[in-house]
């Protein structure tokens, strides 16, 4: 369900490469508290995750080696308490998206998923036990959604909203009552916005498969195509959740992380929502797409 928060390309480049610290900095954090495993889960999402979490000061920076750059290496933030948070949520997300990902299919296409969650289980227990909250939150929002899927219910806002309020329990662990109550606003309609990307996203597939598809229940839709209508009223439900994370943006100053921050959610989303819905996205923000753009 992840992969469509992205930052734009056309960020100016000292932009850029502060985004790649920050995304090399996840990475070291995850390798660092649950072992090499763990950064094969890097993306783009987790890093927004991670610079929402982060203060208003980009931190320390530190120029090193690793096994993806062992002769130039690369500058990253250090550890920090933020990256540590961002760690410990993207290991029980990660974790889930897989043992969703096994439920979700029959035991032959299920079996990339199976492997997954067998290898993020160690770290997913590790993380589990760091952030009990976050882990017992969202594993009630996905069995919300699991009995959603079962009733096949063609709510398509209820079926949102269990992700959405799962990803709000991100913010749980921030202290300042302000702040966390902006991201828990944020990652709310977030949530609820790559739910229902990720959702349109699969409708010819859902529809090939039999799947539960809220979206394609909700409008009506046959073969996973859309009808003009259904596509415009569809439209205007991302671009609402998108204006409602702006709203809470704006009441808090990310310092440094302003400019990232602010060009994803205003220009970043709108590019993703449109392509999927023109049926132009492709998946796969990786590793070294980001490496490359940030060299």
């Amino acid at each position: 369900m992840f992969g469509y928060v992205r930052p734009p390309q056309d960020l100016p480049e000292e932009e850029l490469k502060r985004f790649g610290r920050a995304y090399c900095g996840l990475c070291h954090a995850l390798g660092e508290r649950y072992g090499t495993a763990a950064r094969f889960i890097l993306n783009y999402d987790f890093t927004f995750l991670a610079i929402l979490l982060s203060e208003k000061k980009e931190g320390p920076i530190h120029h090193g080696r690793c096994a993806a750059h062992p002769v130039h290496g690369r500058e990253r933030l250090e550890s920090s308490p933020a990256l540590a948070l961002a760690a410990d949520e993207s290991v029980i997300l990660a974790y889930w998206q897989a043992r969703d990902g096994v439920e979700d299919h029959d035991r032959f296409h299920g079996l990339k998923y199976r492997g997954a969650s067998a290898v993020l289980e160690r770290a997913y227990r590790k993380a589990a036990k760091v952030r009990p909250e976050f882990d017992v939150s969202t594993r009630c929002q996905l069995n919300r959604l699991a009995e959603l899927e079962r009733e096949n219910c063609p709510s398509m806002d209820r079926a949102a909203d269990t992700f959405a309020v799962l990803l709000q329990g991100a913010a749980q662990a921030v202290n300042e009552p302000v702040r966390r109550r902006v991201l828990e606003q944020i990652f709310y309609h977030l949530g609820r916005w790559v739910y229902l990307v990720d959702a349109a996203d699969d409708l010819k597939k859902d529809a090939a498969s039999g799947n539960y598809n809220p979206v394609a229940l909700r409008y009506g839709l046959t073969d996973g195509v859309w009808t003009e209508e259904a596509r415009q009223s569809f439209a205007a439900t991302l671009d609402h959740s998108i204006h409602m994370m702006a709203t809470a943006f704006e009441l808090w100053d990310f310092g440094v992380w302003t400019p990232v921050l602010e060009t994803t959610l205003y220009t970043g989303l709108f590019r993703v929502g449109k392509a999927v819905l023109d049926g132009t996205f492709r998946g796969g923000g990786n590793k070294r797409e980001t490496q490359e753009k940030n060299t």
